[in-house]
């Protein structure tokens, strides 16, 4: 490796980008699309975590990872703070979730994905495993569109104006969840309609910076923190805006943020301020959705379909890849 490598986050990124990063989630994707459908959620998490674990050591990277799928060494999780790769190359920032959508494997449902993020080191944010107050929209709007102290009326109407339409051709993104009762009820006052999905934020969110494809305008409502950084990621590479705020509603919750560098629990999140920098988002389909088609296993091949985004070059690559070598995914 040369020096200019070693010096070089954005360097190693890119050569891994269509390479490197699209093996980890393609085997973290094989391996969860195993269990699909046999409703083990924590079986198809774990065979996903291992394989996910198991690539990324792999790597020439001095890898931390900022968001995982716990805060402690817990031998399940990809923790918070778990330091991963060979050590030979740069310091990178590693955002996980192993298998987005555990319940939607465990049933077979449409949507379940396995997604990374990769930044230079520093520039994600290191969110703590809470909940996040979040609103996205896609590219080709003015600036400040929408804003999570606006209400849901004043947000959709600003993305109808905007948009030229009126609200009832307007489509809204919300988690199906007994916590979103008022927000759905002020969204339906509008007029406008809603697209209800039980699991998988992060492509949720994604789904706004492709309204002609997903019919999604706008995503509301609360997720968890680690799942907004990753989709923060990736519409920092195709453009979009979005909002958060982390939900610290406990001492302990903010101590643990504090101990992160939360200094302001009360801070409002950009797309900017939760991931800066180059940064590349790799995601692979394990059940068939709008996003991606599903792991489909042959006689004698396995195809993944795996979609990449790099914020330096705003690319965006979809890889249909075709596995031959079955031996190499027998431990996942």
């Amino acid at each position: 490796m040369s020096d200019a490598t070693k010096t070089s986050p954005s360097l190693v990124i890119e050569r891994m980008l269509t390479l490197e990063l699209v093996r980890v989630t393609e085997r973290a994707a094989v391996a969860a699309a195993r269990l699909r459908g046999q409703g083990n959620e924590k079986a198809a998490d774990q065979a996903a975590v291992d394989a996910m674990r198991r690539e990324l050591n792999s790597l020439p990277i001095d890898g931390t990872v900022v968001i995982g799928e716990g805060e402690r060494d817990e031998a399940p999780m990809l923790f918070i703070g778990e330091r991963l790769g060979n050590g030979s190359g740069p310091k990178v920032d590693i955002a996980v979730d192993p298998l987005e959508g555990t319940t939607l494997c465990a049933k077979d449902m449409p949507g379940s994905i396995a997604v990374m993020a990769m930044a230079e080191g520093g520039t994600l944010l290191a969110a703590p495993d809470v909940y996040m107050h979040k609103i996205a929209v896609g590219p080709g709007y003015p600036a400040g569109i929408v804003h999570l102290d606006a209400t849901p009326e004043e947000n959709i109407q600003a993305v109808a104006k905007a948009k030229g339409v009126p609200t009832s051709e307007i489509t809204a993104l919300v988690l199906d969840r007994p916590r979103h009762t008022d927000l759905i009820a002020a969204i339906r006052r509008t007029g406008a309609g809603i697209r209800l999905i039980s699991d998988g934020d992060v492509a949720g969110v994604i789904f706004t910076s492709m309204p002609e494809e997903t019919g999604v305008d706008i995503y509301l409502g609360i997720g968890a923190a680690p799942e907004g950084v990753l989709a923060a990621g990736a519409l920092r590479c195709i453009g979009g805006q979005m909002q958060g705020r982390l939900i610290l509603d406990t001492q302990e919750k903010r101590d643990r943020a504090a101990k992160m560098g939360v200094t302001d629990p009360d801070r409002i999140y950009s797309v900017d301020d939760l991931c800066r920098g180059d940064v590349v988002v790799a995601a692979t389909g394990v059940t068939d959705g709008a996003l991606l088609k599903g792991v489909r296993f042959g006689r004698d091949v396995i195809h993944t379909e795996t979609i990449v985004y790099r914020s330096y070059t705003g690319t965006v690559r979809r890889i249909q890849a075709e596995h031959r070598n079955l031996g190499k995914f027998k431990l996942g």
